[in-house]
């Protein structure tokens, strides 16, 4: 069979992920790359020896052209180039989050509808190992039934340039734009969670930063399963994810950074203890590899979905679900009130 024919748009850190992705597949080509930043562009174009190189990605918008486009964009912008390219029957893959409001999302779905092609969301927690293998073993009763879930972004944003993720015209919420990494992984193993509760403050970052720089939220998952998320765009530490899974057997806690998750059991093999310790005060130490942007196990599923090897499981609904989630967030910091989630 023909390669299907990619182009990337938007180049930088995260984007170079998804062209080596493309390049790595066998079944797979790109063929076009566009960045608004001539350096970026013709740095990357010249490493991977991609002669078409655009500004404008409208120039791509072409089925003659290509098949599918991965787009790693600014939040703000996803929703005009995302049913562009629906439109044309071009298969999307868009990385998180999909959009920062739900009526963009909304559009995007609709704009699938009405076409031939397909819209997958990258959210890349899905795909780091150590998340993996925690949902695994949640999954497989080890733990038993899952009590209280928690998860964090946490990321610091103070050094950064003013770009984007500071636009004043077009703010993105940190809720949205970062912490919807925790939002979906606590969704992909608990489920839809049915109300949120919030609280935002700025403390970390200064002026030139548009919105509350940390936030936490106490989220009603389904099962009487309580959660809790928390975000901080200016906290003093390493970035990471530190994730941990309360269950009514035993306890995983794991994150983004670590070459193993920790496991406690109350029970292990029937014993509920080991040389006269306690077996839930012994810490069970499962590797895992690191792989904390595991961008190219993403183009693997894109590409495999595309040609009818699975089932695609990250949509435009599953997208849109997770920003719900966040959009609820803010408006309970904002209304000082229990808010119930509304899903399209």
């Amino acid at each position: 069979m023909e390669k299907i024919k990619f182009a990337v748009i938007g180049v930088s850190i995260h984007g170079r992920r998804h062209v080596e992705g493309i390049i790595a597949n066998k079944n797979s080509e790109i063929v076009a790359i566009c960045d608004t930043n001539p350096d970026t562009l013709n740095e990357v174009g010249e490493i991977y020896g991609i002669e078409n190189r655009v500004s404008d990605y409208r120039e791509l918008v072409d089925k003659n052209l290509i098949d599918a486009v991965c787009i790693i964009t600014p939040d703000q912008i996803h929703r005009e180039m995302v049913v562009n390219f629906l439109n044309e029957g071009i298969h999307v893959l868009c990385e998180k989050p999909l959009a920062l409001h739900l009526d963009e999302c909304k559009a995007m779905i609709e704009a699938e509808a009405k076409s031939e092609a397909m819209l997958m969301v990258g959210q890349v927690c899905r795909k780091t190992p150590g998340f993996i293998k925690a949902k695994e073993i949640v999954d497989s009763g080890i733990i038993g039934d899952l009590v209280f879930v928690e998860s964090e972004y946490a990321h610091d944003y103070s050094h950064m340039p003013p770009h984007w993720r500071n636009d004043k015209e077009k703010p993105r919420h940190p809720v949205t734009g970062g912490g919807c990494h925790a939002v979906d992984l606590l969704r992909w193993i608990a489920g839809d969670p049915i109300e949120a509760y919030g609280y935002t403050n700025k403390k970390y970052l200064d002026d030139n930063w548009p919105c509350d720089d940390s936030a936490i939220a106490v989220l009603k998952f389904p099962n009487n399963v309580m959660g809790k998320v928390f975000v901080s765009t200016g906290c003093k530490r390493a970035y990471t994810m530190r994730t941990v899974l309360y269950g009514t057997k035993g306890t995983i806690i794991t994150d983004n950074k670590s070459p193993a998750l920790t496991l406690f059991l109350e029970e292990f093999e029937g014993k509920s203890e080991f040389f006269g310790s306690a077996m839930q005060d012994i810490a069970l130490s499962i590797p895992v590899e690191l792989a904390d942007h595991n961008v190219g196990a993403e183009i693997d599923d894109f590409i495999d979905i595309l040609m009818g090897k699975q089932e695609l499981e990250i949509t435009g609904a599953e997208g849109a679900a997770t920003v719900a989630v966040c959009e609820a967030i803010i408006k309970s910091a904002e209304s000082g009130k229990v808010e119930t989630i509304e899903y399209l």
